[in-house]
Formats: structure tokens, C-alpha cells, sequence
């Protein structure tokens, strides 16, 4: 969707490049909603509140690395599709392992998927998890402009509302009932949509049925909110008084 929207932009540096920019910072932050509360799920494996929050930030560290060593050489991985094939494979493994894993209750809230004892367990899965998301959209960043300071200043500020989106997220999937399975759900899409690169590009859906798809599922998401711990013991029916031969017992 983008390349078309470009085509009728004729980039001039001096004048768009700052256009250009905030365009790219926003739709990284709309696309990348996705991408969020998958990290904010694998942190959660962690069950430690602040090493969440320590595995979020040097495994978008690392992801930065990556997105910027991919930006670099998108010319040259765009020739293989097996690298696109390999991120819809790992994608489509996280949503399956989600779904078919059995679910864990650790202070109220429902979890699926690995749990991790330490930050060096759970640093590579953000960082390659997110390296996943960006074969999906290098290519649309390099369509948006040929200048590599500009593709590249706008992933270091998406990079940085990834990490903002991931934060709140950590804490929404807490509140949320259906949130971590619609965030999942998104990623399936993107898993697909990497795969049916592979098969045939003419298969591929425009990015706004994308857009709109995700919309649609994150508002399920966030539709039903978890009663908290509170409310949930004063809605508990008390217990029916015990009887011996249909008579109650007096104590």
C-alpha cells in the first residue's frame, strides 16, 4: 500500500524528508500493535514484574541491531525468500505454541506459552521475534524512501514506541481477558501474510484489509476487562449450609 501511496510523492530531501519521516514514525506505531503485545507476552514469561520490564529493554536493544542490520542489507536479503519463509515458520510456531501449551494462573492472570527462569533465556526470543515482524516490513521502508538515514532514524524511533507500546501492554494483558489471544491472533496474520509472500506475491492482501483485520481483533481484546481479585471474592456464592438427614445442622 505504501509504494503506491509513494509513487504520486516525488521524494526532494530538502523539502519532504521530514514529512516523510513522521509518516514513517506512525506507521510504525500502527503497525507495530501486533508486534508489541507479542514481546509483552514473552516477557511475561518471567513472572517478575521487573525483570519484565529489564528483558523488554536489552532485548529491543539487541532487536534494534537487528532491524538496523537488516535495513542495511534489505537489497540483498529481498533476493532470498527463504528468509521470509523462515519468519513465517517461527511466527506461525509462537501462535501454535500459545494456543496448544497448557495454561498457568500465577497471581490472577492467565498465561500461555514458555515460561523463562532468567533474562538471557528470554532476551533471544524478543530480539528474534521482532526481527520476524521487520521481514514483513523492510521492504515497505524501503519503498517509502531510497535514503538509508531517513529508513533508519525512523526504525530507531519505532523502536522506541515498540518499547512504550510494550510497557502498556504488559500491564493491559493483566487487565484485558481476551487480549493476549487477539494479540496472538494478530500474529498469525502476519505469519500468513510472510507465507503467501513466499507462495505467490498476487496472493498477498493489501495492507489495509491488514490494518483493518488487526483493528477488528484488538478491539475484542480489549472488550471483556478481568474482575479484580477483590470483586472476584465478593461475587464467590457462599457456601450452602451443611445438613444431616434434611436437617440443618446447629453449631
Amino acid at each position: 500500500m505504501l509504494d503506491k501511496i509513494f509513487e504520486y510523492l516525488h521524494f526532494q530531501f530538502s523539502i519532504e524528508a521530514p514529512i516523510v519521516l513522521l509518516i514513517l514514525i506512525f506507521l510504525e506505531a500502527v503497525l507495530s500493535a501486533d508486534n508489541a503485545i507479542a514481546l509483552a507476552a514473552i516477557a511475561q514469561g518471567l513472572d517478575n514484574k521487573k525483570l519484565e520490564q529489564q528483558a523488554l529493554n536489552l532485548g529491543l536493544v539487541f532487536a534494534y541491531v537487528l532491524r538496523i542490520t537488516l535495513l542495511l542489507t534489505a537489497t540483498w536479503v529481498e533476493k532470498f525468500w527463504q528468509f521470509e519463509l523462515i519468519g513465517a515458520a517461527y511466527l506461525l510456531w509462537l501462535v501454535f505454541q500459545h494456543f496448544t501449551s497448557e495454561e498457568e494462573v500465577t497471581n490472577g492472570h492467565h498465561h500461555h506459552g514458555p515460561r523463562f527462569s532468567s533474562l538471557l533465556q528470554v532476551i533471544p526470543v524478543i530480539a528474534l521475534t521482532d526481527l520476524a515482524f521487520s521481514l514483513d516490513s523492510v521492504t515497505t521502508a524501503i519503498a517509502v524512501s531510497d535514503e538509508k538515514w531517513l529508513v533508519i532514524a525512523g526504525t530507531t524511533i519505532g523502536v522506541i514506541t515498540l518499547r512504550f507500546m510494550a510497557g502498556l501492554f504488559i500491564r493491559w494483558l493483566d487487565e484485558f481477558e481476551n487480549l493476549e489471544d487477539a494479540g496472538y491472533i494478530t500474529v498469525s496474520f502476519v505469519g500468513l501474510r510472510l507465507l503467501l509472500k513466499v507462495v505467490n506475491d498476487a496472493f498477498v492482501p493489501p495492507q489495509w484489509i491488514m490494518v483493518t483485520a488487526i483493528a477488528v481483533i484488538l478491539t475484542w481484546g480489549f472488550s471483556k476487562r478481568n474482575l479484580p481479585q477483590q470483586e472476584k471474592e465478593l461475587v464467590l456464592p457462599e457456601p450452602e449450609p451443611e445438613t444431616s438427614g434434611g436437617v440443618l445442622k446447629s453449631k
